[in-house]
């Protein structure tokens, strides 16, 4: 679940922008008629918003109808967001009221396998189907893991799924996404961690999964 080292000023080379930076040039390339920013655009956000959508309580097809839906009225509104900058933390809000609205329509419940996540911005990609070879193994480490986050608190099931799915995770998206404080991001994902890991650690099952 880690994601990674932070940058510390010993090491070599710039840091990579964030995921709001990446975002908004991609946004003004596209006002500028770039044809193919849209598509980059979409690519390196959709993970993000599929795991906002997940977060309020969409299942499966209900994310994947909310995302598209996110990108519609971004096409529609394009002319309408005047700063660049803004447009991730707009995604990012259109997701969650389009997920909230969801969920309320949703009168029946339907069962959702948690640890079939896509890893890719197209979740029926080919790209996103495992080694055949490994996928065996790895499906049942994944499923251990994510029928444990099922059982943590609400905040930190939202909270992991997506610092587990952004390589780089920006808390200033984190934050707007969840809508909690930057300088709270840190300490709760510490926590919400600790519960996991003392879940796993009692799961007699764990030990031989892993």
């Amino acid at each position: 679940m880690s994601t990674g080292a932070t940058d510390r000023p010993d090491q070599a080379g710039p840091a990579a922008p964030s995921l709001a930076v990446v975002a908004a040039q991609a946004f003004s390339r596209h006002r500028d008629g770039d044809s193919s920013a849209m598509d980059r655009l979409v690519d390196d956000v959709t993970p993000l918003l599929w795991h906002t959508a997940r977060s309020q309580g969409a299942d499966r097809a209900t994310a994947e109808d909310v995302v598209q839906t996110t990108w519609l009225r971004l096409v529609e509104h394009t002319h309408d967001i005047s700063d660049p900058q803004a447009v991730l933390q707009w995604l990012l809000m259109t997701t969650k009221r389009e997920a909230w609205n969801a969920v309320r329509r949703v009168r029946r419940t339907v069962p959702r396998e948690p640890w079939e996540e896509p890893t890719s911005g197209d979740p029926t990609s080919p790209a996103s189907v495992p080694d055949p070879a490994t996928a065996s193994e790895e499906s049942e480490v994944a499923q251990a893991i994510w029928q444990h986050i099922e059982r943590l608190p609400t905040r930190c099931q939202q909270l992991l799924r997506l610092v587990a799915f952004v390589d780089r995770p920006d808390y200033s998206v984190v934050s707007a996404a969840l809508g909690i404080p930057v300088g709270s991001i840190g300490p709760t994902r510490g926590r919400c961690l600790a519960k996991l890991r003392l879940a796993l650690t009692a799961d007699p099952t764990w030990e031989v999964t892993a």
